[in-house]
């Protein structure tokens, strides 16, 4: 019964310092664009235009 005197501290700690991340992810602007990073992984922009692959355009 002992040992919760210590993990319910830890556990409320843990969680305050998950919610202090959660907040300041907020505030940084990590979640104000959730499509466009999924979709520049897709493109391929970042290779100079003599190495890009030619289009397939149908």
């Amino acid at each position: 019964m002992s040992i919760l005197l210590i993990l319910v501290p830890i556990a409320l700690f843990l969680g305050l310092l998950g919610l202090a991340a959660f907040l300041w992810s907020l505030k940084s602007g990590q979640f104000d664009d959730l499509d466009g990073a999924a979709r520049r992984i897709l493109q391929d922009d970042d290779l100079p235009e003599e190495q890009r692959p030619p289009r397939q355009d149908r």
